[in-house]
């Protein structure tokens, strides 16, 4: 005598890895924490824009990042005023870095942009120097 049905048929769901439906849906979400679903949005977010995940971005490269600006400070840098800010796109944190610049319109936490140029490692962290910068508006947060 076997323990499987003898219909061979299993659950909606069962053994495809997804959800069975809207409510097992509903009850993931309520189950998930705030911060895995901002995660989730934003990774939605940059492969609707196009661009690249940060964790798969390696050093040297030519990237387009997109994300929501965590932290923004101002940190000089060899005697030298810089803007640094942490961009994450819910895979990775990136330290974005605006040498030379003490503030810039529309660089704030909370803000998402897109961001362009090519990464370096620095003490084990992604580093964006001085990218290309497009603000996304404020009616998509």
């Amino acid at each position: 005598m076997s323990a499987t049905p003898r219909s061979g048929k299993t659950a909606p769901g069962e053994g495809t890895g997804r959800p069975a439906g809207r409510f097992r849906r509903m009850l993931d979400r309520l189950a998930s924490s705030q911060q895995d679903l901002e995660s989730a949005e934003l990774q939605e977010d940059a492969q609707a824009t196009g661009c690249t995940r940060i964790c798969d971005c390696g050093d040297r490269q030519i990237v387009r990042v997109a994300g929501t600006l965590r932290t923004v400070t101002l940190r000089p840098r060899a005697g030298v005023p810089a803007l640094e800010a942490e961009l994450f796109d819910g895979t990775a944190p990136l330290d974005v870095v605006w040498l030379g610049r003490r503030s810039i319109v529309g660089i704030e936490p909370g803000r998402r942009l897109i961001a362009s140029g090519r990464i370096s490692m620095s003490h084990g962290r992604r580093v964006l120097f001085n990218p290309k910068y497009e603000l996304r508006p404020l009616g998509q947060e």
